[in-house]
């Protein structure tokens, strides 16, 4: 597994948004993706236009698993 930073600016628009997309994504990693990705850690940042974005840290077996990750749980990964 490597290492990741994945930049999610400007994603969010209130912290309830944020934490109910947070709860999805420990759902999709520790259920369905286990073996291909793994949270870290996450830092969220106020943005300039008043939303949330984050820097979050996944190990993951490849780019393409991080980008899985996302789009189920409906989330910008890039």
């Amino acid at each position: 597994m490597n290492l990741y930073v994945i930049r999610r600016p400007s994603a969010w628009s209130t912290p309830a948004e944020l934490q109910a997309i947070a709860a999805r994504s420990a759902k999709v990693g520790n259920e369905e993706m286990p073996d291909r990705v793994r949270w870290i850690r996450s830092y969220v940042v106020k943005e300039a236009d008043g939303k949330l974005g984050s820097f979050c840290i996944y190990e993951a077996r490849d780019p393409e698993s991080i980008r899985e990750h996302a789009a189920r749980v409906g989330m910008p990964g890039d």
